[in-house]
């Protein structure tokens, strides 16, 4: 999507407001001892409350709200019976649509004690998401982005998740740009263009570069002893940079 007029600028900024006020929401509620389906319910609450539905629900008929993900699971994980133990690697990520816009947003948030390494790879992959959006510019090759999420992760002693990706937004969940990757792709000669809405999420590893699907269908895991982290921002696309839509 490309945003055409300032309605378009007011409906994502609002949905992107919803989708980061349900993430702090359950970032805020989640403790040991509590299942990812309560904490999940903690999420539906908050979109009911303005009307807004699960995209993940609507567009691929997802089971839960949103997506959490625990440890060894990079992403898509489904809410359900796991209970949620100190010291545990927790990603969140919402998503939601409100009168036909998308919002898409997301976070690691480890539940103390925190191992000093995991609060490393924390960092560097919030260092990688601002890294990226410097990178993000009308003009700018796509490639850029990964090429800036890449290099934070190399010199952090970490590496990039290769089959997980940032996307194209608004009209829909995924939206063209299809396919941002997490590593520099030489042969990707797209450019972003001003007005255009993308997400930029980088997933950076402690060693593995590559998922696998469970058997649910949905849930993505790298391997036994393996950690990830992701955070994602839904944003506009400037000739400067990028103007974030998931903020409050």
């Amino acid at each position: 999507m490309t945003i055409e007029n300032e309605e378009d600028l007011k409906k994502l900024r609002t949905i992107g407001r919803i989708v980061f006020e349900t993430l702090m929401l359950m970032k805020k509620s989640m403790e040991p001892g509590m299942t990812t389906l309560e904490l999940d319910e903690v999420g539906r609450q908050n979109l009911d409350k303005y009307g807004a539905r699960s995209a993940p629900k609507v567009t691929y008929d997802f089971p839960g709200y949103t997506c959490i993900s625990i440890n060894e699971e990079a992403a898509h994980g489904i809410p359900g019976k796991r209970v949620i133990q100190a010291g545990d690697v927790v990603n969140i990520d919402v998503s939601a649509e409100l009168d036909g816009y998308f919002g898409d947003t997301g976070g690691t948030f480890p539940v103390p004690p925190v191992a000093p390494r995991i609060e490393y790879l924390c960092q560097s992959t919030r260092k990688a998401l601002n890294q990226a959006m410097n990178a993000a510019r009308a003009g700018a090759k796509i490639n850029q982005i990964g090429l800036a999420i890449d290099k934070v992760a190399r010199k952090s002693g970490f590496v990039t998740i290769k089959d997980l990706g940032s996307h194209g937004i608004g009209h829909q969940l995924h939206d063209e740009p299809h396919f941002i990757p997490n590593f520099y792709d030489k042969r990707d000669t797209r450019r972003l263009a001003e007005g255009q809405v993308i997400t930029i999420e980088p997933f950076l590893s402690t060693g593995i570069e590559q998922t696998q699907t469970l058997d649910d269908g949905w849930t993505l895991v790298t391997g036994p002893e393996n950690f990830s982290a992701q955070y994602e921002f839904t944003m506009v696309i400037t000739k400067g940079k990028p103007m974030i839509m998931t903020a409050l």
